[in-house]
């Protein structure tokens, strides 16, 4: 079976883009192969700064991801620091790391424009994506479409690792659902939290209604047909409602007589019964204040005996390993 990785930053409450992006996607593939989802808390560190807000959502995004259909019987989940290997892996391979292959990366120059700090975190920050995903053997490793470059970035520093030493690394595969690899915001926008657009997963009804009856339309009249292809609200509708309901919106887009208003309600209704059971699931694990402490637990054994090994290859490979 191949063995299948993906990380989730926990730099913010998790939202809808989140969900169909990463999470959905990592929730359908731990049935097909060897699978290890992690919380990229040492990635967040790039811009999460509070301790304690850092532990908070390091628990909250473990509890929504196994209340959305983890299953911790069929995929190992883990905090990526508690596999301290990682960031040794992460320096050997920033050895053979061309500073001309970083400064290419698409996202530290996005980020920066945007007016992050360019600090080295930000810089280095495909090389320990590229140790997240070689330390654990991985073949398929689901990503945004905005990560593909680090993938690729991985497998070039694997390649250069393995003309260095010998065979070490093989070289992971990304996997991109395209229909959901831009999920848009309230703004139109990608939906991200750096543009403050999202719709948080497990909003209260109120709240949910709310903040969708936020999102951004244009001026056409109500009596007037609408292009549902130009609507963030008919393209986030296709994720939750059934085929049957999506065709009816978009031939009510088409034939006009529908404000956008009632179609923001279609769309309330489509999520919030989308998420009812995982709302359920997650309200019973909260009644039990150790189980997703336990899950952790279980899944950081079983990472760190993954880590170890490879760890110890790259070492006696490269010269740290003393016989």
């Amino acid at each position: 079976m191949p063995r299948i990785l993906t990380g989730i930053q926990p730099s913010g409450t998790l939202h809808i883009g989140n969900y169909l992006g990463a999470m959905r996607p990592a929730i359908d593939l731990q049935e097909k192969g060897n699978a290890f989802y992690f919380i990229a808390d040492l990635h967040a560190l790039t811009t999460v700064r509070d301790p304690a807000l850092l532990r908070s959502q390091v628990q909250r995004v473990a509890l929504d991801f196994l209340a959305c259909g983890l299953d911790p019987a069929k995929a190992c989940l883990f905090v990526q620091s508690d596999v301290p290997a990682v960031t040794e892996l992460s320096w050997i391979l920033s050895t053979v790391t061309p500073m001309s292959l970083l400064e290419k990366c698409h996202s530290y120059k996005d980020k920066t424009a945007r007016g992050i700090a360019a600090d080295h975190g930000l810089f280095a920050y495909p090389v320990l994506m590229a140790a997240d995903i070689l330390l654990y053997e991985s073949d398929l490793v689901p990503v945004g479409r905005d990560q593909k470059q680090h993938v690729e970035v991985t497998r070039d520093i694997a390649i250069k690792m393995n003309e260095q030493y010998g065979g070490l690394f093989k070289l992971p595969t990304p996997i991109i659902r395209e229909e959901v690899a831009t999920v848009p915001g309230l703004d139109g926008q990608k939906m991200s939290k750096s543009y403050k657009n999202t719709i948080d997963l497990f909003l209260e009804e109120k709240a949910l209604l709310k903040i969708i009856r936020r999102m951004e339309t244009d001026s056409t009249p109500v009596e007037a047909p609408k292009d549902p292809a130009n609507s963030s609200i008919a393209t986030l509708f296709k994720h939750f409602a059934s085929e049957r309901d999506v065709a009816q919106m978009e031939a009510d887009f088409r034939s006009g007589g529908t404000g956008y208003g009632e179609f923001k309600n279609r769309l309330f209704e489509a999520i919030w019964t989308h998420f009812e059971p995982m709302r359920a699931r997650r309200n019973e694990m909260l009644r039990d204040p150790r189980y997703v402490e336990n899950v952790l637990a279980a899944g950081r054994e079983k990472a760190l005996s993954v880590a170890e090994k490879t760890l110890q290859k790259v070492r006696m490979a490269v010269g740290l390993q003393r016989i």
